[in-house]
């Protein structure tokens, strides 16, 4: 695949904006990956019109959505989305991400949503990312943290997932820990 379509790019992943085209690729890999994601998630309708309307989403200037793929071959790792954009004062946004069955386990979300964060904080102009995570989520909890996000509260009955209201974790990073962390943190390493 070219890379004129990546946004950023890392040593092993680069990122681009979701497309018509990735519809049969994610569609492959959310069912392989639906009994991981299903507690997380929930059961989700991969219909063209549900994927449809997923992108009609990001016409709207208060949603972004990503993708992570491999840079050698192009293969979606990964799925990010940047929702709820406040502009204005608070320059805000909320982080949501998927990882796959297949692909879990060597750093490519790391690396991933590294890359998304200099988009976030860089292009986007925002200040502030918040990540809601389910307190069982302990490989997602793991990977905001080793981003440098910080626990900010717990939200009870949070969002609705799977027929019932579930808490969660309030994590979130600024523009200013980002830019610390990249002068000191090397993610090469890491591994989700």
């Amino acid at each position: 695949m070219e890379s004129t379509g990546y946004l950023l790019q890392g040593p092993r992943v680069a990122v681009r904006r979701v497309r018509r085209q990735d519809y049969d690729e994610l569609t492959e890999l959310a069912q392989a990956s639906a009994e991981m994601l299903r507690r997380w998630l929930g059961a989700r309708d991969n219909s063209p019109a549900a994927f449809e309307s997923y992108l009609e989403r990001f016409e709207q200037p208060t949603h972004e959505g990503f993708v992570i793929c491999l840079r050698g071959t192009g293969a979606i790792v990964g799925g990010v989305n940047i929702n709820n954009v406040v502009r204005g004062a608070l320059q805000s946004g909320s982080l949501g991400y998927t990882a796959y069955a297949s692909t879990t386990g060597h750093g490519y979300m790391t690396q991933g949503l590294q890359l998304v964060l200099q988009l976030a904080f860089g292009q986007l102009e925002l200040h502030r990312l918040e990540a809601n995570i389910q307190p069982g989520n302990t490989s997602s909890l793991k990977l905001v943290e080793r981003l440098g996000f910080r626990r900010e509260g717990y939200s009870l009955a949070f969002q609705y997932i799977d027929g019932a209201w579930r808490d969660h974790e309030r994590w979130a990073i600024t523009a200013e820990t980002v830019r610390t962390a990249a002068q000191s943190t090397d993610f090469s390493e890491s591994r989700i």
